[in-house]
Formats: C-alpha cells, sequence, structure tokens
C-alpha cells in the first residue's frame, strides 16, 4: 500500500525554487535541500527525482508563476506607452522585493547553465520568447493606433525592451535603489518615440 504524503509538493517545490534561486544549481547541494525543504531525503527522490529534476520542475514553476506579469500588458484599458511602462515597473519591483532572493531565477539559470544544458536553455529561452512576443503585440497595436513611432521596426524595439528587463534582473543582484530602476525605465521608454 503506498503511503500518504505528509507534506504539501506545491509548498516544497517553492521552497526549493528559493532554495536554487539564491544558491545556484550548483551551490546547492542535497543537505541544503532536504534542511530547507524540511522533508527526508527519500521523500525528496521519491517525490521529484535527483537533484537535477527537482531544479527543472522548479524553474518550471517559476517559469509559470512569474508569467503572470504577462497580464499586465492589457492595452484594452491604456494606451500601448502606459502598458510598457507597467510591465517595466513590475519587473522592478518584484526585483526590489525583499522577501526573494535577489535578481531573477531564469536570469541566474541562463547564466550558470544554459549554455550547457540543453533543457534550462529551452525553459529560459521559451521564457524570454513569451516576453518579447507581450512587448512585440503591444508595439504592434501602439504603432497602429499611431501612438508609437513606425520608424522603428517593432520587433527589433521588442527585443530591445526584453533586454532591458534582463539587465535590470541582472543590475538587481548588486544594486537595489528604486531611482536606479525609474532612471532605466524612463530611457527605455523614449525608443517608443
Amino acid at each position: 500500500m503506498a503511503r500518504t504524503k505528509d507534506f504539501d509538493e506545491k509548498e516544497v517545490l517553492q521552497k526549493a525554487v528559493y532554495l536554487f534561486w539564491d544558491k545556484g544549481f550548483n551551490g546547492t547541494s542535497m543537505q541544503d535541500l532536504v534542511d530547507g525543504l524540511g522533508i527526508s531525503r527519500s521523500s525528496l527522490y521519491d517525490t521529484f527525482g535527483d537533484k537535477y529534476q527537482l531544479y527543472l520542475k522548479a524553474l518550471e514553476s517559476y517559469k509559470n508563476s512569474h508569467g503572470n506579469i504577462l497580464a499586465t500588458l492589457d492595452t484594452a484599458s491604456c494606451s500601448a506607452r502606459v502598458a510598457v511602462t507597467q510591465l517595466l515597473r513590475t519587473a522592478a519591483n518584484e526585483l526590489l522585493n525583499s522577501e526573494q532572493p535577489l535578481g531573477c531565477f531564469m536570469v541566474n539559470a541562463s547564466t550558470e547553465l544554459a549554455s550547457r544544458d540543453v533543457r534550462v536553455n529551452r525553459l529560459v529561452s521559451q521564457t524570454e520568447k513569451q516576453l518579447e512576443e507581450a512587448f512585440l503585440k503591444v508595439i504592434e497595436k501602439g504603432q497602429a493606433d499611431g501612438e508609437i513611432s513606425k520608424d522603428k521596426d517593432a520587433l527589433t524595439m521588442a527585443r530591445f525592451l526584453n533586454n532591458t528587463v534582463k539587465g535590470l534582473q541582472v543590475s538587481a543582484r548588486s544594486t537595489g535603489g528604486r531611482k536606479f530602476f525609474e532612471d532605466i525605465i524612463g530611457v527605455a521608454v523614449t525608443i517608443l518615440d
């Protein structure tokens, strides 16, 4: 007869996200996971597989939960320019949240493993593509409405804004001031002129 689990898998997975986010894949030991997740090593293996499988599940969970930021790009209730500014500010606000590790878990995964791990690279690339497509959709709508200049290529601007978000995420590891982020956001939105 199968034993019932005496822990919430989603809660444990969220703890794993924060552990890997804070220490990275290579910096997180199995003992860190056992201690930080509050479950036995056997429960960890039985439920999530090995450390690598847990890492992939944590990245996927992060990707899904932080994909909600794209919902802020709702141009039905505001202009495209406002939607882009709101997205950048939402990203900055998340980075300034003192309850989570510094930076962005996905960017950390990108710099630590994506260049040599196909599965991590795929998750990172999917996340970046989602954000790029969200920016592109808003920019194209803004161009169609005459609010955003057609002098620049919409995809090029979307890629620039996507890279700006990544830059904010990397900078958050060492810089924490709101003014710093607001200065960057202020300059970034000028590309829409």
